[in-house]
């Protein structure tokens, strides 16, 4: 694959470092002089200093014949443009932006990109693994972004404790996929299982159900 990477920095050196490992064709794009000289040092020539959120840079390293444009810069905006010069002047079949601001997420879908990653949402998600505060946690959100996979832990004093799972309804388009007990270990449930606290609970959800799921599972 020919793969684009917007932005030298930690990240997309990194990135490119692993995919150049992995056989892919990859170019870096980077405004930065002292930076480009840097990375040529130690990728040698698949740096190319310019502006990626320009047409004209993009045309200049073959963005048409891309398969995959990935922006990784520090800034939001930046690799919202790049996402979009590629995807809609130059057709590029995948774009992946980074983002720093979660909010932006459903904007930077709305527009057309194909996939997000918020470094933020990440290290939130371990956090929110340590605090009873928060019992719902995303573990992925579906390509289509209909749908997330999340997991509920199910706290003491919840009204589903003790109850089996067919006797009561989840929220719409939802479903149980795993319970992963204290002690039994993780099962494929049935409407027969019965839920218990400390359980765990992976659902898959629409995103617009996940607040419902987390007040059924963990509403006292």
């Amino acid at each position: 694959m020919y793969i684009i990477i917007v932005g030298g920095g930690e990240v997309g050196y990194h990135l490119a470092r692993i995919l150049l490992s992995d056989g892919h064709e990859v170019l870096i794009l980077e405004q930065d002089a002292a930076r480009c000289e840097r990375l040529c040092e130690e990728l040698g020539e698949i740096v190319y200093r310019g502006d990626g959120c320009e047409a004209a840079t993009l045309d200049s390293v073959g963005t048409g014949r891309a398969d995959m444009l990935v922006a990784v810069t520090d800034g939001d905006e930046d690799n919202l443009v790049a996402c979009q010069v590629a995807k809609h002047k130059f057709n590029v079949p995948r774009t992946i932006a980074r983002i720093t601001n979660p909010k932006n997420e459903t904007i930077f879908e709305m527009l057309g990109i194909d996939a997000t990653v918020s470094s933020t949402d990440l290290i939130l998600a371990h956090i929110e693994m340590e605090l009873p505060s928060h019992p719902v946690i995303p573990l992925l959100k579906l390509k289509s972004g209909t749908f997330e996979v999340v997991e509920v832990k199910i706290p003491p004093g919840s009204k589903v404790v003790g109850r089996k799972i067919g006797s009561f309804r989840l929220p719409k388009g939802s479903a149980v996929l795993l319970v992963i007990g204290k002690d039994k270990g993780p099962q494929i449930p049935t409407v027969e299982t019965v839920l218990e606290a400390e359980d765990e609970v992976v659902v898959i959800t629409s995103a617009e159900n996940e607040e419902a799921m987390r007040t059924m599972l963990s509403g006292k």
